[in-house]
């Protein structure tokens, strides 16, 4: 919905008491969607990149994927860092991240 469309609703004095409330709600209602949309959106998106490194990173070391998401994971937590970031950086370059080589190689010796 347009700003401009949210303007229109707005209620204004000549509207029965019961109606401005509905609007109110309504517009809150709408707020609330919005920002759970940018919410969703962003998590699809962060998903989409850590998809593509998990795939990355098990041709690269010719692991499972799910096997390769856990060093992902444990390499980002141990570096401080969002898994979503290092995936980032397993997308863009060539070389795996020095956290998640270390993971891969604990749990291959393990």
């Amino acid at each position: 919905m347009k700003p401009e469309a949210l303007q229109v609703l707005a209620p204004n004095a000549a509207w029965p008491p019961e109606a401005v409330s509905a609007v109110e709600r309504l517009l809150r209602r709408v707020v609330d969607l919005r920002r759970e949309n940018a919410q969703l959106q962003t998590a699809l998106e962060s998903r989409i990149v850590i998809e593509q490194a998990k795939g990355v990173l098990a041709e690269r070391h010719l692991l499972p994927p799910d096997y390769v998401f856990e060093a992902l994971r444990a390499g980002a937590r141990s570096d401080g860092r969002r898994v979503h970031d290092v995936a980032q950086e397993v997308v863009a370059t060539q070389a795996t991240p020095s956290s998640v080589l270390r993971e891969l190689e604990r749990r291959v010796t393990a």
